[in-house]
C-alpha cells in the first residue's frame, strides 16, 4: 500500500459493494418466499387471487438477480482491484497467507490477543468466502434445475442435464433446502465477525461495505 494511502484506502470498488447488498437482499427474499412454496399457504379469498403464482414471482425475479450478482462478482474477481481479485479466495496456496490464516486462527481461538491486522479481508474469512460461493452456485444451480422442470423440452433444462444426473427430484430440493441454512449459518457468523473486527480493529469494517474506504494504523507490506 502507497504512503497516501497509510490511515485511509479505497478498498471495495463499486461492483463489489453492489454485489454484496443485492446479494443480502436477495438471500433474504428468496428465503422468505421459499419457505413459503415449500410449504404453500393461501392468503386469498379464492384460488383466483393467484397468491402462491405470485409468490414464486417473487421468488423467480430475486433468483434471477441472485445469479447476476454473483456471476459479475466472480467476473469482477478477474478484473477489479486486489482486494477484489480471486487470489484473495486462496490465501493456502502462498506460505504468506497460510502464515496470515495461523495468526489468525490463533487469535480466534484465544491464544494471541493481538488482533493481526488486514487491508482487505482477512485469510480465514475468504476461505470461508470460498466455501460460501460454493454453496451459492449449488443453490443456483439446484434452483434452476428445479424452476426447469416445468418445460422438459427448455432450452434451460437440456442446459441443466448433468444436474438431472447427479441428482433426483428430492435431492436437488433437499440440497437446495439445507444450503439455505448453511447460508443463514455463515451470516450470523459474519455479522458477528464484522461487528467483532470492527471494534478490534477500528477500521470501519461495516461501514467501508457502504463508503467502500477502510482505515489501517500501518502500511501493507
Amino acid at each position: 500500500m502507497s504512503e497516501s494511502c497509510k490511515f485511509k484506502c479505497y478498498i471495495w470498488e463499486l461492483p463489489v459493494r453492489w454485489c454484496h447488498w443485492v446479494n443480502v437482499l436477495s438471500i433474504v427474499i428468496l428465503a422468505i418466499t421459499g419457505f413459503f412454496i415449500g410449504n404453500p399457504v393461501s392468503f386469498g379469498s379464492s384460488a383466483s387471487d393467484f397468491t402462491m403464482g405470485w409468490i414464486r414471482f417473487v421468488h423467480f425475479t430475486a433468483a434471477y438477480a441472485f445469479a447476476i450478482s454473483v456471476l459479475s462478482r466472480l467476473l469482477w474477481s478477474l478484473i477489479g482491484n486486489k482486494y477484489a481479485g480471486w487470489k484473495e479466495f486462496l490465501p493456502f496456496i502462498t506460505a504468506a497467507g497460510r502464515e496470515k490464516m495461523i495468526r489468525m486462527l490463533r487469535y480466534y481461538m484465544f491464544f494471541d490477543k493481538q488482533v493481526p491486522e488486514t487491508v482487505g479481508h482477512n485469510p480465514l474469512a475468504t476461505t470461508a468466502y470460498l466455501a460460501l460461493f460454493v454453496l451459492y452456485i449449488l443453490m443456483i444451480l439446484t434452483g434452476f434445475s428445479l424452476y426447469a422442470e416445468h418445460a422438459p423440452a427448455g432450452v434451460m433444462h437440456k442446459s441443466l442435464g448433468f444436474m438431472y444426473s447427479l441428482f433426483s427430484n428430492q435431492g436437488m430440493r433437499l440440497a437446495h433446502h439445507m444450503s439455505m441454512w448453511m447460508i443463514f449459518g455463515f451470516m450470523v457468523n459474519h455479522i458477528y465477525s464484522a461487528w467483532l473486527m470492527d471494534i478490534k480493529e477500528h477500521g470501519s469494517e461495516i461501514s467501508s461495505m457502504f463508503s467502500g474506504y477502510k482505515f489501517t494504523v500501518k502500511k501493507e507490506k
